[in-house]
């Protein structure tokens, strides 16, 4: 099937739309439906004035503040290019640098969000000028600059942009670190100490600062009928918050007595409205609440249309109440749990059997509307984040106003596989 020529076919992202269909299910599931009908599952949908929405949306709750693409939550190179156009968007957060090379092919402002050893990437970075003005590496250790002097010497090499990742983990009363296993730098002192030593050496300009405060960003405060443990997370969320925004604004004065930062980047979809209001900040990552996979739906404060879905067919009936998918088991990373399966939201009212859950190649479902599924009807459900979602996929179908408007490759559909 190919895109309907006489539709809107361009993915400008700069109007927010009055309508939102994804509020009620009945029609924004069912139009997704008879929008793809025409293409073989599994198939992904990507829906237009949703992901407008989320962009639109996005903006105004980092309130000034420039927004750098997060990639590894969308892997869709033409999405990537649409945000990028679309002004209060700049820069991309990519996830590798082999990643970050072929996105530099036309991007010019990409940060490795962690550190790389890829010495082919390293090697072709250090080569060209081009490049190397394009592409910052993360370091936060002087051991991430003996790799790449390893590979090519600075007098064999272009100088090497770098950004310093302070530690935004928080030592929390009782509960202890809370937070991801990033940075070993903590202290404005630490972060001082490594960016006297990174200037030191030659072939390295020490460009920019990152702190993400994963604590806030990804933890969410009204998770689904667990009223305790929100509580918890909002307590640790607000205390996290007055933490990290005092240390890190005295870390980054500390860095700026020895270098001349261009940026100073920190938090994540999650956490847009308190990293905007930390003045030593100069841009947010994010991209989750792009495509809005479930895991997002339990913020009290935001609630991402759910731009980005997938289809499955049954192609089984073991018995007249339940009804099989082909494929189904595509599973998030993070802790082990339920939340990590991917969400059945059309049919309303599908469950998922607890054991077999999503399988790799099928995925039996229970409930009132699995008795009424035929061999070859359609289920929609959602992935727990947002840019796995793509390496199961080579394509998104792009549907506005009822109708396929363009098929927008993945990575993998570009023939890449950066993780």
């Amino acid at each position: 099937m190919k895109p309907d020529s006489s539709s809107e076919s361009s993915l400008d992202l700069s109007v927010r739309p009055d309508a939102t269909p994804w509020l009620t299910p009945e029609q924004y599931w069912e139009g997704l439906t008879e929008a793809t009908r025409g293409l073989d599952t599994p198939v992904g949908a990507l829906h237009l004035d949703a992901l407008r929405h989320n962009a639109q949306d996005m903006l105004g709750r980092a309130a000034g503040t420039p927004l750098r693409v997060a990639s590894k939550s969308l892997r869709v190179r033409g999405v990537l290019e649409a945000l990028l156009a679309l002004p209060g968007y700049r820069g991309v957060l990519a996830y590798t640098l082999a990643e970050a090379l072929w996105l530099a092919e036309t991007v010019g402002d990409v940060l490795v969000a962690y550190p790389s050893v890829d010495r082919s990437a390293i090697r072709s970075l250090g080569r060209s000028a081009e490049l190397a003005g394009r592409v910052t590496l993360m370091v936060d250790s002087l051991d991430h600059l003996d790799a790449v002097d390893a590979v090519l010497p600075p007098t064999r090499r272009e100088r090497i942009r770098v950004c310093l990742e302070l530690d935004a983990s928080w030592n929390a009363p009782v509960l202890g670190r809370v937070g991801v296993w990033r940075s070993p730098v903590h202290t404005p002192e630490e972060a001082r100490a490594l960016a006297l030593a990174i200037v030191s050496r030659p072939g390295f300009e020490l460009v920019g600062l990152m702190a993400y405060e994963a604590q806030v960003a990804g933890l969410v405060d009204r998770p689904a009928g667990r009223p305790v443990r929100g509580g918890v997370n909002r307590w640790l969320r607000h205390h996290s918050v007055i933490e990290i925004t005092a240390r890190r604004a005295a870390a980054v004065a500390a860095v700026r007595q020895v270098a001349d930062l261009e940026f100073v980047n920190g938090g994540g979809t999650g956490s847009l409205e308190s990293t905007a209001t930390d003045r030593s900040v100069t841009d947010i990552a994010a991209g989750s609440g792009l495509f809005g996979g479930h895991l997002f739906d339990n913020y009290s404060g935001f609630r991402p249309a759910p731009a980005a879905a997938f289809a499955l067919s049954v192609v089984r009936k073991p018995s007249s109440a339940t009804a099989t998918l082909l494929g189904g088991g595509w599973i998030a990373s993070g802790p082990g749990g339920a939340d990590r399966s991917p969400r059945l939201v059309w049919p309303e009212g599908l469950n998922l059997v607890p054991r077999e859950m999503a399988g790799e190649v099928q995925t039996p479902v229970t409930g009132a509307p699995a008795g009424t599924l035929r061999v070859g009807d359609r289920v929609w459900l959602r992935h727990t984040k947002s840019g796995e979602l793509a390496e199961h996929l080579t394509e998104f179908a792009l549907v506005h106003d009822g109708r396929v408007v363009d098929m927008l490759p993945t990575y993998r559909g570009e023939g890449k596989a950066f993780l």
